[in-house]
């Protein structure tokens, strides 16, 4: 059965254009097409359409969206504009549209965005967590990894990992692979994409689960600016339920852009020696320029031994502030798992670590991280 589809497009050109891509699309077709929202409403009764196409670069249709669903309750709404743009898409999605596409569009990713349209809403309640750490070497990537997965799992929602250490960010060998696209060409092309396209350029390693893979050589990272990772994340926001940002070590432009993007920041450290503390302390000094930085900072210590609520009292009693988690050493099996191209929690469910981690999932969840 095809999407009865209607079309709402000013310009003459591009209207023929996209009036062909539907045509010849299986699964759609073209039922009525109209210049503005306003022609369209109350005329399109008779066709009871299934699918509502509407140009946004017209200021005069944006108002009527919320009328438009009111009408067409059990039709989907997608917006059409030759450039993405977050706050617009935002808007979109609060009048109750179901998606967004930049225009012109190719059969295939008309056929993408209706079938994704669901989680394409998912703007106004998708959750950003970067992890971040003072020093490498911290485990964040063996945290994320696990963590992305146990999450995905645990909650059927897609889930998404973007390797934002953009020098040495090693996701990519840790999942063995080879991706076509990385951060790079995904923000070099950001301006172009609409969430649809962006999604190409993530490699799908489970169900629910997608990574969009770090650059592939050190001297590449100085290409992924500012506003570029700004645009990233929130399109992907509009794409994930969860997306997990792996950071680079220390501060610089890029990390704490990623950080203040975020809903909140997984602040790390490794226990190796007895500095990890005060590492935390400096790094926590520079977070509390947020006025809301207790509600957004989330303090895990790793290598815990033992790992006991004890020990992370103790710990966030010489951090002057709470600490979220203290995770086992378990070196070994995590070690095991990764030679045998595998996670933890998937080879040894049980595992302290693998339970830790299933814990932090759960926790996500239910907001509580």
């Amino acid at each position: 059965m095809a999407y009865r589809t209607v079309l709402i497009e000013a310009n003459q050109i591009m209207l023929e254009r996209l009036s062909s891509v539907i045509k010849n699309t299986p699964g759609f077709e073209l039922s009525a097409r109209y210049a503005t929202a306003g022609d369209a409403m109350g005329q399109m009764q008779a066709f009871k359409p299934e699918l509502i196409l509407v140009d946004m670069d017209n200021e005069k249709n944006g108002p009527l969206l919320s009328e438009l669903k009111r009408s067409y309750p059990y039709a989907s709404i997608i917006g059409m504009s030759r450039k993405w743009d977050s706050e617009a898409q935002s808007r979109l999605l609060g009048s109750g549209a179901g998606g967004f596409m930049i225009k012109p569009f190719t059969g295939e990713e008309l056929v993408e965005t209706v079938k994704n349209v669901t989680s394409t809403t998912m703007v106004s309640q998708s959750e950003v967590i970067s992890f971040f750490s003072p020093k490498g070497k911290s485990g964040k990537t063996t945290l994320i990894s696990n963590l992305a997965s146990a999450l995905a799992q645990r909650t059927g929602e897609s889930v998404a990992i973007i390797d934002g250490d953009l020098q040495f960010g090693d996701m990519s060998v840790f999942f063995n692979l080879t991706p076509q696209s990385t951060i790079v060409e995904a923000v070099r092309d950001i301006s172009f994409l609409s969430p649809v396209t962006l999604k190409s350029y993530f490699v799908q390693v489970g169900d629910n689960l997608s990574i969009l893979c770090g650059t592939s050589k050190p001297d590449l990272a100085e290409t992924v600016t500012m506003d570029g990772m700004t645009s990233l994340i929130h399109m992907a926001k509009s794409i994930f339920r969860y997306v997990l940002m792996d950071l680079s070590s220390g501060f610089t432009d890029i990390t704490c852009t990623a950080c203040e993007e975020s809903d909140k920041t997984v602040l790390m450290a490794m226990v190796n020696g007895g500095y990890e503390v005060q590492h935390m302390k400096r790094a926590f000094e520079i977070f509390q320029c947020w006025d809301d930085y207790k509600t957004r900072i989330r303090p895990v210590f790793t290598r815990v031994n033992p790992c006991t609520e004890e020990e992370r009292a103790a710990f966030s009693k010489a951090l002057g502030f709470p600490v979220y988690h203290v995770l086992p050493n378990e070196y070994l099996a995590v070690s095991s798992a990764a030679d045998n191209g595998r996670l933890v929690i998937d080879q040894e469910p049980d595992n302290p670590f693998s339970q830790a981690i299933m814990g932090m999932a759960d926790e996500i969840a239910k907001g509580k991280i």
